[in-house]
């Protein structure tokens, strides 16, 4: 299996530009690269394909050029709805050097950053119709798939004008360089397009892209999503434990195309977890797997153990040496409730709304139903004391298997 053969055998090449391109990728060294407008401060999981992706060909031997788009952040890639909010030029920067800060730690400093605010700056209006618009037609941009989708809603010249930027780019940077393709998601396809046909009128020489197909769940909705809100790759936004959640719960029949996509597993490794996958799917081996490679890229060996163990922990019931950040880690989108003083256990369970009633409190601690702490309560006269909380300021309550409250004593 060829080095392309192999991107194709993981799900990796939907639209393709150059007919050798195959052949480029599997015997030659070139300069590539992939792009992303700074309008978080962190890239989430959702990007991570991508990310994956330019770190697969770097593996193999190609130079990777992650561009950060501090031109093209300030204006907004067209979405199929509706026109994307203006971001400051403050709130930009920051973002661009969040994200840098992100990938210079997942290529180990071995990529190179580039930012288009950089060629972009003072470069006059006229110099751009000049230069770029004189050569991509009207009807040409009006044909593109998102275009079309905006024009009965409305769109402004801002973001019509955009794929006019991001085709400056690879013309840029196949110039300045030596950078001959462009990687993406497949949303991306018809501005790759524009710097396709920008190169080739304007230098008369051909340029390659492939695009990877956009990740989605079962059910259709991108991966990495998780009731609309993005997991980040920044573990202070998204922790460790998180990831691990969402990882080793996604759907049984997508694990093994996500172990393709977002892992360095090899063939066989990946093929060998498949065939454990389908004799004994209740052991989740390939979804661990899936876990721990991806959380171990992004955050580092310890991270991952440190997820595992809370993990691990709390199906346990073994909490009591949880340290106040695995705490956090592990209850963080728990709403907790406020305690300022010593308290009876039934009082405390409906003041936190555990339960609706001193009645079903008691019912559910005489029938062995409520953990404090990690421990079982089954005393209806048990006393919650500031000298038997975690870190000396939490109370966890676990109410029957798998339903958690958590209280904050101040």
């Amino acid at each position: 299996m060829t080095f392309f053969e192999e991107l194709q055998w993981r799900g990796l090449v939907k639209d393709v530009a150059g007919e050798d391109i195959a052949d480029k990728l599997n015997n030659e060294k070139i300069t590539f690269y992939w792009g992303t407008d700074p309008t978080a401060d962190s890239l989430h999981l959702g990007h991570y394909s991508s990310l994956v992706t330019a770190k697969r060909l770097a593996l193999y031997g190609h130079h990777p050029i992650l561009l950060c788009g501090g031109a093209t952040g300030l204006i907004g890639d067209p979405r199929p709805t509706a026109e994307r909010e203006i971001i400051s030029k403050e709130q930009l920067n920051k973002n661009l050097m969040g994200i840098k800060s992100q990938v210079e730690k997942i290529f180990h400093g071995q990529a190179e950053v580039v930012n288009n605010y950089d060629w972009f700056q003072g470069y006059e209006f006229t110099d751009v119709l000049r230069d770029v618009g004189k050569y991509i037609n009207v009807n040409y941009m009006l044909d593109k798939d998102i275009i079309k989708r905006r024009l009965e809603t409305g769109i402004t010249f801002a973001e019509f004008a955009y794929t006019l930027i991001q085709g400056y780019d690879f013309l840029w940077l196949y110039q300045n360089k030596n950078c001959i393709m462009q990687v993406e998601g497949s949303d991306q396809w018809g501005n790759i397009t524009t710097g396709l046909d920008l190169i080739k009128k304007k230098l008369g020489k051909d340029a390659y892209a492939f695009t990877m197909p956009l990740v989605l769940d079962k059910y259709g909705n991108k991966f990495g999503k998780s009731e609309g809100n993005a997991l980040w790759l920044d573990a202070n936004k998204t922790s460790s434990y998180e990831l691990y959640q969402y990882l080793v719960n996604v759907d049984d029949e997508m694990v093994i195309d996500y172990l393709k996509i977002f892992t360095f597993l090899s063939v066989e490794e990946i093929l060998e977890l498949e065939k454990k996958n389908k004799e004994n799917p209740h052991l989740r081996e390939a979804h661990k797997k899936l876990a721990e490679e991806i959380i171990t890229d992004l955050h580092g060996k310890d991270a991952y153990l440190e997820a595992l163990r809370i993990s691990e922990s709390l199906f346990r019931g073994d909490i009591q040496n949880f340290t106040e950040k695995e705490i956090k880690d592990a209850f963080q989108g728990i709403d907790p409730f406020h305690i300022s003083e010593d308290m009876n256990l039934v009082d405390l369970l409906v003041h936190g709304n555990v339960c609706s009633s001193k009645r079903e409190a008691r019912e559910f601690i005489q029938n062995g139903s409520i953990t404090v702490n990690g421990e079982k309560i089954q005393n209806l006269e048990h006393l919650i004391t500031k000298s038997g909380l975690l870190s000396q300021k939490y109370v966890v309550i676990r109410r029957g298997k798998k339903k958690y409250f958590i209280g904050i004593y101040e």
